[in-house]
């Protein structure tokens, strides 16, 4: 062994002389000497020929949130405070050579951002009651235009009568009124004079009655464009209308026809792939919708003297109910109008006296048809389907057997 001591083990223990607390992970170890290069023991000589590397890091600054209600000068210097950008210039060599940016080493930088990252991922979120004062201090003082006012719930050309009155919580029933009311006239005093002229005269009129019938009950349960069920039920309708002229008017027609389509609807209502409640809603729309297209054919299969008698009473009693009268009085008045209407037509017609309580009969079904077309805040396009093809469409059973009865 050799009487010099071992230089490794000195080191050692001048390393353990000086302990730990000016131990810095993150400083970068002395670069070691080649053989005959000049080492220097001053460490801020040594750092000059120590290759450094040096990076942006993201910005760990906490900036307080810029409210609406701040005046003009304190969001100018708060948007130049939280717009921070570093130069891109000579500030960056700089900040290279000393070792760091704004001249702090990469060791004290990086030793400094785990604070600010750790205070502001603890920074709590504002609640919802300092949300509402912040809020309320954003308000404009008085004299101040808002460029907004208040909401109201009229005076908008936008919102339907429909959706007015469910807003502010009126009746559900709204009638369809005088326009509706004219076109219902005008289609059975069309059926009226139909039937007097043939069974072929009569189709052209009660297939616009269908057609509208099909369409307006769809539309009365919220279902639009609904197509298909509209074409299921229409041609439901043409195909007991055939039945009957072909059967020479028999009713069986009708409820042979009506029997398949609520097969037919079911057989399509099971092949879709909706929800299970959709699927249920469809099917019953579709079946009381072809029904309705398809009962109104009882007008070719009843006897021509009671189609006149009965579509002229509807024609009067539905105009009556449209006048601006209270609701008991309209329907007293309606009833009374389309009595008369009756007795007017049994006159002209074989019917005779019994034409009174053909057109009261008819009368009543047609105002059931009228308050159903009235339910549930309808729409204008209601008014004008529905409103108008459910009074007639809802009177043909009252015709067909008032009218075989008083034959």
């Amino acid at each position: 062994m050799s009487d010099q001591p071992y230089q490794g083990h000195q080191g050692h223990q001048g390393h353990q002389g000086q302990g730990y607390d000016g131990y810095d992970p993150y400083q970068q170890p002395a670069p070691q000497a080649w053989p005959g290069q000049q080492t220097h023991d001053d460490p801020q000589a040594a750092q000059q020929y120590t290759q450094q590397w040096q990076g942006q890091t993201w910005q760990t600054q906490v900036h307080t949130p810029v409210t609406s209600g701040s005046a003009a000068p304190a969001g100018a210097a708060a948007s130049a405070e939280t717009s921070y950008l570093p130069s891109q210039g000579a500030g960056d060599a700089a900040a290279y050579q000393s070792g760091g940016w704004d001249g702090v080493p990469q060791g004290q930088a990086h030793a400094q951002a785990q604070p600010h990252a750790q205070f502001q991922s603890q920074a709590p979120f504002p609640s919802p009651t300092q949300q509402q004062s912040s809020g309320t201090d954003a308000q404009p003082a008085d004299g101040e235009d808002p460029g907004y006012g208040p909401a109201t719930l009229s005076g908008n050309s936008r919102v339907t009568d429909a959706q007015r009155a469910r807003l502010e919580g009126r009746s559900p029933i709204i009638e369809p009124g005088m326009q509706p009311a004219a076109l219902t006239a005008l289609l059975g005093l069309l059926l009226s004079g139909a039937a007097a002229v043939g069974p072929y005269a009569l189709v052209v009129p009660l297939v616009v009655l269908q057609a509208v019938t099909a369409a307006g009950w769809f539309r009365l349960n919220g279902m639009w464009p609904a197509r298909q069920g509209i074409a299921l039920a229409f041609a439901g309708a043409v195909t007991a209308d055939v039945a009957l002229l072909v059967a020479d008017r028999a009713p069986a027609a009708i409820l042979g026809t009506l029997g398949v389509w609520v097969l037919l609807a079911l057989v399509l209502q099971l092949r879709s792939h909706a929800d299970p409640d959709e699927r249920m809603y469809g099917l019953m729309a579709t079946v009381a919708s072809a029904a309705l297209a398809i009962i109104a054919a009882g007008y070719l299969a009843a006897e021509a003297d009671a189609v006149t008698v009965g579509a002229m009473a509807v024609a009067v009693g539905v105009l009556a109910r449209a006048l601006p009268l209270p609701t008991v009085a309209s329907v007293a008045v309606s009833l009374l109008a389309a009595a008369g209407a009756g007795v007017a037509g049994g006159a002209m017609t074989g019917v005779g006296a019994g034409g009174a309580l053909l057109g009261a009969g008819a009368a009543v079904c047609a105002l059931i048809g009228h308050r159903v077309a009235s339910y549930d805040y309808p729409s204008r396009f209601v008014h004008f389907t529905a409103g108008v093809a459910l009074p007639l469409a809802a009177a043909a059973p009252a015709v067909y057997v008032l009218g075989r009865a008083l034959a």
